[in-house]
């Protein structure tokens, strides 16, 4: 997420950061930098000028060049400064009205929507809130039977009724109806797809809220997608009114552009954001969080989230008393990786902790995906109880029978023993302090 942004950034701050003492001409070359790299990062121009300007009028006009650590304190203000550009707090779905509430889902074709619309309910029924998907896309049959298909997948309700587009109105009408009878919290009406230029499906839309009464209507919008999301998102606030916008696909957005830029153009906040194409991968927007991560200082509070879902306390425990005994092994590897696999990809989960993004390719997990993933369990799978005990005990005999039993080669072998290797040492010392990041976090895998 960001990565290329995130680069950019940390080079121009590195320029003031290692200094004691800061001039004018100090922050402007830092600065000058920062907007080069904004605007890479397809952020409209107008914002990136005020957001450097805002900066620069803070660091030159509080004294803080002749302070203590002003590099720092700089940073504090660029990062504050970011908080505020992605929309200062989390406001997550509205407390009023009286149940059930709708949620009027909106957006371009393709954009996301539908897989957004399941996403979402599965969120509510993890806070226990019951969700009804209502299928209301009747031009495109088979945008109903995806939503039917994830509904059956996630063992959610689905209200569906075969009528012509122009009975979508009536669709709606009942749907409410029938999420009072199944005592459904929310409704969750899933659109048609639509350009906000199309004056004639925009009036729909605006019939459809009206019928609704959505205490929220949410623009899902395709982060990769830039200034084009900005734009969209202008478009259907003007003509219908927003109350909160979904990015999909943040995970894949190297640049960045649609997230900083959205809230800063239309006042409309960002409320959840797509990190994967799993299910469970919609999370709440928080621009404080995203703003440390942009910053390449981490984000702890989310990957202790994640942690919590995946693991207990008592496997934490004995995870980190494996790991300061030094008796991980190869089985518990096999199970971490599988665990880190649930909760995002290795890339993201490197990016939330602070420091480690820069350490790159010397980790021995920087080269770890899905498919990679998939070769050290076969590996490892393809190995005794008393081998996955004793990898450094593995002979040359052993590992070619390994390699033959899983269907990859010696080399491959020895890849996955070295990796563990550096793996175990690399674990050993965030356990003891010699490194910061891991401790205490209960982290799969480390």
């Amino acid at each position: 997420m960001f990565e290329n942004l995130t680069d950019r950034l940390t080079v121009a701050l590195r320029m003031i950061s290692s200094k004691g003492r800061l001039t004018e001409s100090d922050v402007d070359i830092a600065l000058r930098e920062v907007r080069l790299a904004l605007l890479e990062a397809d952020v409209n121009f107008r914002v990136a000028r005020d957001f450097v300007n805002r900066i620069r009028d803070k660091a030159i006009g509080e004294n803080i060049l002749q302070g203590i650590s002003p590099g720092q304190q700089v940073i504090k203000i660029v990062n504050d400064e970011l908080v505020s550009l992605l929309g200062t707090h989390n406001y997550g779905l509205s407390k009023d009205g009286s149940l059930p509430k709708a949620i009027l889902m909106v957006g371009l074709q393709g954009s996301g929507k539908t897989t957004t619309s399941a996403k979402l309910a599965l969120h509510l029924r993890k806070d226990g809130q019951k969700a009804l998907l209502v299928a209301a896309d009747l031009r495109r049959p088979a945008a109903m039977d995806q939503l039917e298909m994830l509904g059956k997948q996630l063992d959610i309700s689905v209200f569906r009724e075969n009528l012509k587009p122009e009975q979508t109105i009536e669709v709606v009408h009942r749907s409410l109806s029938h999420a009072k009878k199944i005592g459904a919290a929310w409704v969750i009406i899933d659109t048609g797809g639509r350009l906000h230029a199309d004056d004639a499906l925009m009036a729909e839309l605006k019939e459809l809220k009206s019928t609704a009464d959505p205490v929220e209507t949410l623009l899902v919008v395709d982060a990769m997608a830039g200034q084009d999301a900005v734009n969209a998102a202008e478009g259907f606030n003007l003509k219908i009114g927003l109350t909160g916008i979904v990015l999909s696909k943040l995970d894949g957005d190297a640049r960045g552009g649609a997230a900083l830029t959205v809230t800063s153009i239309t006042g409309v906040p960002i409320k959840f954001a797509g990190v994967g194409e799993k299910m469970d991968a919609l999370e709440l927007f928080h621009p404080e969080r995203i703003a440390s991560r942009i910053l390449g200082m981490g984000d702890v509070l989310t990957l202790v989230e994640r942690v919590s879902a995946q693991v207990t306390e008592e496997q934490a425990k004995e995870l980190e008393r494996k790991v300061r005994k030094a008796t991980f092994d190869l089985d518990d590897f096999q199970g971490q990786l599988k665990q880190l696999q649930r909760m995002g990809s290795i890339g993201s989960i490197m990016e939330m902790v602070p420091g480690l993004r820069a350490m790159g390719s010397k980790l021995p997990i920087s080269d770890i995906n899905d498919d990679s993933i998939k070769k050290i369990d076969s590996i490892i799978s393809s190995m005794t109880n008393w081998e996955k005990h004793h990898p450094d005990q593995i002979t040359g005999g052993r590992r070619k029978r390994i390699a033959n039993g899983s269907g990859h080669t010696p080399a491959d072998v020895n890849r996955l023993l070295n990796q563990f290797k550096q793996m175990q040492k690399l674990m050993r010392q965030f356990s003891s302090g010699k490194k910061k990041g891991f401790a205490g976090l209960g982290i799969p895998g480390f």
